[in-house]
């Protein structure tokens, strides 16, 4: 199987990798054949890359280094082979070059399956319906474009080593040379997170780099809105006594606002073993069709919640989970989001290589210890300048004609005079007469504009 998916192409490729990390689709003996994918392709000679390496760099590409390991390379992947070398001042780096014509055939591919998406939505409309596949596929193949392009991978690699600096066990290699077929970054020490001993690290140190992957993670999801989409084993190198290095930033994904919370709040009715609201956070993430089951699928999540809410990583397989409620969700008739796609295999990949690691680690015990900072970061952007300026003008759309005395706060604040009176009497006439939406957005627009006039004086 794992040699038939090799010869079909790198698109395929992707599909046996992602079918290793899940246990539910394939038997055991089927999965450890197909880890293989992620890091072990099989090896193309290193004669099939210097036209590569002489397009990119130069005739003269060998003056870059003092030697290039061309014997065995590093890791071998679907859309590329990486090999160790000493820059010329001795420096220790990786170079990933991607494999001759790879881009022409991954595109080919996608745009097979994309009409093959098509066509399955037009045979089966109800299905089509509920899981959208060819905007699934879409997602994926954004996320996925990247990797045929490594200046923007290098970009990539600069936002993430710049989201990892508050981290001191999660780390992202430096770029150093960039082009659109040859990655030159500094070698990561160590080896696979799937081949490292655990017995080599220390039980605390396990622990750190655990928790900091998955809260670096969870940073990534809910507050950069900025993800690595494949953190599969063969992309995060350990060593002990060293930060966990997560390498291959080619694919990554990006979530809206709303997704984002949604996604939080999920986690949140995890934590607290709530089956009704992880049930009404998934289906606000997509929106229920008109045969939807609404209470069928609500009593399926009180059902399944209790089984996840205290699991370790020994005991939880979130790629198995994802699915039951895929299942559940549209045997119910309730429409997945198509970010779901992408961010389960995140979500799936992640949790597979820290448990190789640290299989005692739980999910949402780290997820607990992170929410406070998420949260508080989160209300210090919902009070940033710019985000108090929509709010003002949601307000104003909202709510109709503002009442006059937001405009005279405005014209206060233009002057830099503000004062506000408050009536505590029992009558309701002042700034926030009328009750209803008027008050409520007069409260917020005014809070907002307080904000944003405290940012500017300070």
């Amino acid at each position: 199987m794992r040699e038939a998916l090799e010869g079909l192409g790198p698109f395929y490729i992707k599909i046996g990798q992602i079918l290793s990390t899940r246990p539910d689709f394939v038997p055991p003996s089927m999965v450890g054949e197909l880890q293989k994918l992620h890091d072990q392709v099989t090896l193309s000679p290193f004669t099939d890359f210097e036209p590569v390496l002489a397009a990119e760099l130069g005739a003269h590409w060998t003056s870059q280094f003092k030697e290039i390991d061309t014997d065995i390379p590093l890791g071998a992947a679907s859309l590329a082979q990486v090999y160790r070398a000493d820059l010329t001042d001795g420096t220790p780096v990786a170079v990933k070059i991607q494999r001759p014509g790879v881009r022409e055939v991954v595109e080919a591919d996608m745009a097979l399956l994309r009409r093959l998406a098509r066509f399955a939505g037009r045979r089966a409309p109800k299905f089509n319906a509920v899981i959208d596949i060819d905007a699934m596929l879409k997602v994926v193949f954004d996320a996925m474009r990247p990797e045929l392009d490594f200046v923007l991978e290098a970009g990539h690699m600069k936002t993430a080593a710049a989201h990892s600096a508050g981290f001191k066990h999660v780390t992202v290699p430096q770029v150093i040379t960039a082009t659109p077929r040859v990655l030159i970054q500094s070698l990561a020490p160590g080896c696979s997170i799937r081949d490292a001993d655990p017995a080599a690290f220390s039980a605390q140190e396990r622990a750190d780099i655990g928790r900091e992957l998955l809260a670096f993670m969870y940073w990534g999801y809910f507050t950069k809105r900025f993800f690595h989409a494949d953190p599969h084993p063969g992309n995060i190198f350990v060593h002990p006594g060293s930060p966990a290095h997560l390498i291959d930033w080619g694919m990554v994904g990006r979530i809206d606002r709303p997704l984002s919370q949604s996604i939080m709040r999920i986690l949140m009715c995890l934590a607290q073993n709530d089956g009704a609201g992880v049930a009404k956070a998934w289906v606000e993430m997509g929106h229920p069709t008109a045969w939807a089951q609404l209470a069928d699928f609500e009593g399926d999540m009180a059902a399944l919640v209790p089984q996840i809410a205290t699991a370790s990583l020994e005991e939880l397989d979130f790629g198995v989970t994802l699915t039951a409620v895929l299942e559940c969700s549209t045997r119910r008739g309730i429409k997945t989001s198509p970010m779901v796609s992408i961010l389960g295999k995140s979500f799936a990949n992640i949790e597979g290589s820290i448990r190789h690691l640290c299989p005692e680690l739980s999910i949402i015990d780290v997820f607990e210890e992170e929410l406070r900072p998420l949260v508080f970061h989160l209300a210090s952007e919902h009070l940033s300048g710019p985000q108090a300026a929509r709010t003002l003008l949601e307000a104003m759309s909202t709510g109709g004609q503002m009442p006059q005395q937001i405009r005279q706060i405005v014209t206060s604040l233009a002057d830099r005079e503000l004062s506000i009176n408050v009536n505590r009497g029992p009558t309701k006439k002042g700034l926030f007469a009328g009750g209803g939406n008027t008050g409520r957005n007069a409260l917020l627009a005014t809070g907002a504009l307080l904000w944003w006039h405290h940012t500017r004086t300070r």
